[in-house]
């Protein structure tokens, strides 16, 4: 069974940083597309970076720049180091596997960026 277990989030300051990790069950994390995406109080739940079996990375625009999403194949784990944290920024964050049409989820991790 697949299994997603955020860590990393917290409250930080404006300007600061936090390293966002999901650790991954089992052996099919090789294969899988990872992604985070997150999710602001009334707001649908959007896209920030993916990162495919092979690499490639792709982010949205209002994290170009600040965000950087990688994947450790040897702790099965990947990470989204954020950056020059802004307000807008305050969501639960969610980690996501997905394989052609089936996704997994994790439980999620708040990140609330204030002074």
């Amino acid at each position: 069974q697949v299994q997603l277990v955020e860590s990393g989030g917290g409250l930080v300051q404006p300007g600061g940083s936090l390293r966002l990790s999901c650790a991954a069950s089992g052996s099919w994390f090789r294969v899988y597309a990872m992604a985070w995406y997150r999710q602001a109080p009334g707001n649908e739940r959007d896209l920030v970076a993916t990162v495919t079996p092979t690499g490639s990375t792709n982010y949205a625009d209002s994290v170009k720049g600040r965000f950087t999403i990688s994947r450790d194949y040897a702790k099965n784990t990947v990470y989204l180091q954020m950056n020059s944290l802004k307000p807008e920024d305050t969501a639960v964050y969610y980690c996501n596997a997905r394989l052609g049409m089936v996704n997994y989820w994790g439980q999620g991790t708040q990140v609330t960026v204030s002074s």
